[in-house]
């Protein structure tokens, strides 16, 4: 089972140091998904932002949910089929049946929460749930990208069993850090996905041939000096830029097709302004920023209702389920604020959601002690 590479002091450290691409790479990846917008998905230029800011968002929970991690790679040469047959079976139900709950989850289930993650992705798009779409769609991107590192497909991630000890960091993260205004490429044309589970594992059966090309990398780089050395870094950056840019550009160019098929596929709602003003109209709420965010020990959280309405205003985990109710039931048009303080809850995001029975909005706040 994948292990986590460092200890950290805090969740923005483990941000920067953790995670497929690491965090410059994961940014780049979500960023220049915006290359391949066609013009249906003009409205979504309002988004880049977001998605590049919260790229690494899903690393962040590693240290507070322990069942984060699993869905950060998965260890496909594990499966005897793979090997076989360089395929294995594609529902995790499937797989489940097939080998047992333990092995599965030990060898990872990245494709089932990609899978999962677009399926939530569709739903917020139907209910209009725009602002947790935006929070679905930057996690999307970060676990396609662990999909595009090959060191996330395979059992020797961190080369091991090559001789290439310590790769995966070198890889992912010291090299791409220091060359990544290097890797430029434009986007391409998009389509809708006919098949989401197959569009996805057939990336990760594409990507995993890149495996061998990794270490062959580290092998001749390590002929120009140590792994310290900026010779080696050079050499290995010389070695493997071609296959490194053409795997970020299918990244972000994946991410794209794949929040484009969510839209579509959940009737291509409006994204505009005047879309959403109108909805939070209908709602007659309002749920402002919280502050400070993120947050150490107390956070205030603010609304105002321009008329009554029966409120529920609630703290979820990143995986979805309540943490604490803050305030509930009939509440009279004003401005109310409510003070929050987690006590002993671990760090990690959270979301803070205000529901009147019509609609949702959702904000993302983060506990960091």
């Amino acid at each position: 089972m994948k292990k986590l590479l460092v200890s950290i002091l805090s969740l923005l450290a483990l941000t920067l140091l953790t995670g497929s691409w690491g965090w410059v790479g994961h940014t780049k990846i979500s960023t220049d998904a915006a290359l391949s917008y066609n013009q249906q998905m003009h409205d979504f230029s309002t988004w880049t932002s977001y998605l590049a800011e919260h790229s690494s968002d899903a690393d962040n929970r590693k240290s507070s949910d322990p069942n984060e991690a699993p869905r950060h790679y998965i260890d496909i040469d594990g499966y005897i089929s793979f090997l076989y047959t360089g395929q294995i079976p594609q529902t995790l139900d499937s797989v489940v049946n097939l080998y047992g709950n333990a092995f599965v989850y030990g060898q990872g289930i990245l494709p089932w929460a990609t899978l999962t993650t677009f399926d939530s992705l569709q739903s917020c798009f139907q209910r209009h749930d725009f602002e947790r779409a935006k929070y679905f769609s930057a996690d999307l991107g970060h676990y396609v990208g662990d999909g595009h590192m090959p060191l996330h497909i395979t059992q020797n991630y961190n080369g091991e069993s090559t001789g290439n000890n310590g790769i995966h960091s070198r890889y992912e993260s010291t090299m791409v850090g220091a060359y990544v205004d290097q890797i430029i490429y434009t986007g391409d044309s998009i389509s809708v996905i006919p098949n989401v589970n197959q569009y996805i594992f057939n990336y990760l059966y594409k990507n995993y041939t890149y495996v061998d090309s990794v270490l062959q990398a580290d092998d001749y780089a390590k002929t120009f000096g140590s792994t310290n050395s900026a010779e080696y870094k050079q050499a290995l950056w010389d070695k493997s830029k071609v296959f490194t840019t053409l795997l970020m550009k299918n990244a972000s160019h994946a991410l794209t097709e794949l929040i484009f098929t969510a839209w579509v596929n959940a009737g291509s709602p409006s994204l505009t302004a005047s879309a959403i003003g109108e909805l939070n109209r209908d709602s007659e709420l309002n749920l402002e920023n919280t502050a400070p965010n993120p947050f150490s020990s107390t956070t205030a959280i603010s609304y105002k209702l321009r008329e009554k309405a029966n409120v529920l205003l609630q703290v979820r985990n990143s995986c979805g389920s309540l943490v604490t109710t803050l305030d509930e039931g009939s509440r009279e048009p004003g401005n109310y604020k409510i003070d929050w303080n987690p006590g002993t809850l671990v760090n990690g995001v959270y979301l803070l959601e205000f529901n009147n029975g019509k609609s949702i909005q959702v904000r993302k706040i983060v506990h960091l002690n």
